[in-house]
């Protein structure tokens, strides 16, 4: 009986090792389709940009023989197919290629940038749960109060303030009134504060309703019922069975909302100054630097696609049933 036990577990292990890594090679064929349609969406839509690299780069006086051998320098007179299977296939290779500016290789410009927006973005992510799991608990276990109001008055507000509003009140408040906090740059611990509130605010509104509302159907399920009827403290039963069992919807939204983040960094970027991804590309965009910003944009769709990847491994590595339905 007990070898019969043992056939059974490791049978059940390998069969659900191989839905687990059926799933996984779905996901990297379905991700890989993604990444390749995200590339060849932007490198049209940056070539559709009205605007001449060349002529930005020489200036209104230049000689029209000076603009076409620039343009032939650097292939832009091609036909654009051409130029896309080139950008394709120097991509697989791992070249990017050089800024049209700084002559600079753009790899190094994004490793240089990265790793702020990545910063940015996960100090946003703390602030967000920090902000949310305590207001979406106490709003489902006080439902109908005046604590329950109030939380999803905030929600209501932190979704309906825009970035570009918040951020420029906050440094008015706590940096020119206060002098609490710097305005603007990279510059330490201090400098991160008022970046990742303006950047967290919008995805703890949306966070603290999500926890809310599974929160209330979790605790409404009868293993619930039968802690509070054991005497566990309501601590107790809210932290190791409530919030476990809520998991995996918010696990969800922080990951897709991770990638969210990558993304919608650039306005907050751009108004505290903060030397990433989003402000370089901002600024490759007004320099009609065709490569950075093919980069740059590429870069945080690659993110976002990732996160989202990831998201969906460990959703299915925390609910089995998500791999048996692929």
């Amino acid at each position: 009986m007990v070898e019969l036990f043992i056939d059974f577990g490791y049978c059940y292990s390998f069969i659900s090792g191989k839905i687990m890594l059926s799933f996984l090679l779905s996901r990297l064929v379905s991700t890989f389709f993604v990444v390749l349609g995200v590339v060849t969406l932007v490198f049209l839509l940056i070539h559709l940009v009205p605007g001449d690299p060349v002529q930005a780069m020489l200036g209104e006086a230049a000689q029209p023989a000076d603009l076409e051998s620039l343009r032939e320098a650097l292939g832009l007179n091609q036909p654009l197919l051409t130029q896309w299977w080139l950008y394709i296939t120097n991509l697989l290779q791992g070249d990017l290629g050089n800024s049209l500016y700084s002559k600079e290789p753009i790899i190094d410009i994004l490793i240089e940038r990265f790793p702020a927006t990545l910063e940015l973005a996960f100090a946003g992510l703390l602030v967000a749960v920090l902000l949310a799991l305590p207001l979406g608990s106490i709003a489902a276990l006080r439902k109908d109060t005046v604590w329950d109001n109030g939380a999803m008055v905030f929600s209501l507000l932190g979704v309906s303030i825009p970035n570009f509003w918040l951020g420029p009140m906050l440094i008015l408040l706590f940096s020119l009134m206060l002098g609490w906090l710097p305005v603007s740059g990279r510059e330490g611990l201090a400098s991160l504060v008022l970046p990742a509130v303006t950047l967290g605010t919008a995805l703890a509104a949306i966070l603290a309703r999500m926890v809310r509302s599974t929160l209330l159907e979790v605790l409404s399920e009868d293993y619930i019922r039968t802690a509070r009827a054991k005497g566990l403290r309501e601590s107790a039963i809210v932290i190791h069975h409530a919030l476990r069992n809520a998991s995996l919807p918010i696990i969800t939204v922080l990951g897709l909302q991770l990638g969210t983040l990558l993304g919608g960094a650039v306005i907050t970027e751009i108004i505290f100054a903060w030397p990433g991804v989003g402000q370089k590309t901002i600024e490759a965009i007004q320099q009609r630097d065709y490569p950075v910003v093919q980069a740059c944009i590429l870069l945080i769709s690659l993110s976002y696609v990732l996160v989202n990847t990831l998201t969906d491994v460990v959703y299915a590595w925390l609910d089995p049933r998500v791999r048996y339905s692929v």
